[in-house]
This record gives C-alpha cells, sequence and structure tokens, in this order.
C-alpha cells in the first residue's frame, strides 16, 4: 500500500497510508489512514485529503473539513470500497 508524507499547516509531517483515490469534478482525493489497513487488524480512523495544487512534481493536499463535502465524499469512498472490509 501506498505511503505519502503530508506536512500539515501548523508545519508537522504526517506520515499516510493510501487506501483509496478518486477524481471528483476534476479534484483528486485520498482516502487515507495513518494505519495500513493491510497489516493492522485494529480499527483505525480514516481522513480526507484533497488535491489543491499540482505541478509535474509535486502534489499539494490539505484536509477536507466542510461537512457537505466530506459526507459526499464520504459516500463515494463507501460505494468504492464496498465489496472490502476497510470502511462500514
Amino acid at each position: 500500500m501506498e505511503k505519502i508524507e503530508f506536512e500539515s499547516k501548523e508545519g508537522d509531517v504526517l506520515s499516510f497510508f493510501v487506501i483509496d483515490e478518486t477524481i471528483l469534478n476534476n479534484t483528486r482525493y485520498l482516502l487515507v489512514s495513518e494505519q495500513d489497513p493491510d497489516v493492522s487488524e485494529e480499527e483505525g480512523e480514516a481522513t480526507i485529503l484533497k488535491c489543491v495544487a499540482s505541478d509535474e512534481e509535486e502534489e499539494t493536499y490539505e484536509f477536507v473539513e466542510e461537512d457537505t463535502e466530506w459526507n459526499a465524499l464520504l459516500s463515494v469512498f463507501q460505494e468504492l470500497l464496498s465489496d472490502t472490509d476497510i470502511i462500514g
């Protein structure tokens, strides 16, 4: 499973495993978790990152925080992962 590093607005470097990704309205979204669901049997929390800038070498992400956007994306990821036990 792909692992990415993400720098928060506060400057902290966070590591996430990419569970899935989708593109909606020409925007790339990643469903990520701090725990690797392929290895860990513990339930972990997932979050959604939104690509806000992209060039040939790097993509910049921010956390999806707006409730309407979050809920819509959660429904999409639930559908994409409906045949797995990763997301309920």
